[in-house]
């Protein structure tokens, strides 16, 4: 049975009513996307007792609008992929960009950013239980959310006001038009890898981003790399030893960096992580400036990989899904021109014999 954007709306209100649903959630019992949700609420006059959720379609003027974010002051980076959620506080800058790919540096909000993912923008605003809830919301073309931004007590809730004004689009009717994801490429049979090939060009590598180049020019999977690499590079461990390294960079102060990320955007935190706990499956970090949500039944298979760069050894723990698409990735706190912190590295080195799994 088709949806109207009434009938859309009327869900939405009578399930917020009930409880605390999130937008996806709700969005997903519809078997609409995210996008579909919040387009249906345009058009509405915010202003009118019964609208509890308003949004405004905005232009697609992307790299504009992430270098006009700084004036929200300190704001909520929101970015999330289907097992994982990255929250981190800040302010977003500064604000770089090359052709399509857009950088913020900040020390706060780290993000790296591509544009060409991007299709359609609202601004939010909504009436909840805490009072009204303020937020940019970017989705891709199958309407999956790319990148949130929410204000914070503190933000200056005029420059929401003044970005609205400046980036809002003129058609406000409401729906959007998505179209459904592509499926991923299958990848090789590990029989057409040449493996020792592979393996000259991983020892080979003088920085950690000569890995993308690496698995275009082999034309191998991430997974798959890991695979045929060998275990003195890669080696696969039990999914729970990822809340044990999260639990011992807790305790013993090891900072650490954690990368979440979808198509559209990468999210990353650089520093300590405090306060870890679990709750109905989801493993999770709350602390002041950062949060992270973690789906434990949704980890596959977590992998410690070394890379060879001209700074030594750069160790990670990868994590991923049942489709083989990375959940996030944990590394040590490092910057450039300086090897890896030694804690870090003997914590993932001294991962026991029995918590590693058979690659085969």
């Amino acid at each position: 049975m088709t949806q109207t954007h009434e009938t859309i709306r009327a869900a939405f209100a009578a399930m917020r009513r009930d409880g605390p649903r999130r937008h996806r959630d709700i969005a997903k019992i519809l078997m609409i996307s995210e996008a579909e949700l919040l387009a249906a609420h345009c058009g509405q006059c915010a202003h009118e007792e019964s609208v509890t959720l308003h949004a405004i379609r905005l232009s697609e003027q992307w790299a504009e609008h992430i270098s006009s974010m700084e004036t929200l002051g300190a704001v909520m980076a929101l970015t999330r992929n289907a097992s994982c959620v990255h929250e981190k506080m800040g302010v977003y800058t500064p604000v770089s960009q090359t052709g399509d790919i857009g950088l913020v540096l900040g020390t706060a909000i780290d993000l790296r950013i591509f544009y060409k993912k991007w299709h359609v923008g609202f601004a939010v605003i909504e009436k909840t239980a805490r009072g009204v809830q303020k937020s940019l919301q970017y989705f891709d073309q199958a309407g999956v959310a790319i990148h949130k931004i929410f204000l914070l007590p503190e933000s200056q809730s005029d420059a929401f006001e003044s970005l609205i004004d400046r980036f809002i689009d003129p058609e406000q009717s409401p729906g959007v038009s998505i179209c459904s994801q592509s499926p991923s490429k299958p990848e090789c049979s590990d029989q057409e890898i040449d493996v020792p090939a592979l393996q000259k060009d991983w020892i080979g590598m003088r920085d950690t981003h000569d890995f993308f180049l690496l698995l275009k020019k082999h034309v191998v999977s991430r997974l798959q790399a890991f695979r045929l690499i060998g275990a003195d590079y890669a080696f696969s461990v039990r999914p729970g030893e990822c809340r044990r390294v999260l639990s011992v960079c807790s305790d013993k102060k090891i900072p650490v960096m954690v990368f979440v990320s979808n198509p559209g955007v990468i999210q990353i935190h650089t520093g300590a992580i405090r306060n870890i706990s679990v709750s109905n499956g989801w493993l999770n970090i709350l602390d002041d400036d950062f949060n992270l949500h973690l789906r434990q039944d949704q980890i596959a298979s977590v992998w410690v990989v070394r890379k060879p760069t001209v700074d030594g050894v750069v160790t990670s723990m990868e994590l991923f899904d049942h489709s083989g698409e990375v959940i996030a990735m944990l590394f040590g706190q490092r910057k450039p021109g300086f090897p890896e912190n030694i804690q870090w590295r003997a914590l993932l080195d001294g991962l026991s014999t029995s918590s590693r799994l058979c690659a085969a």
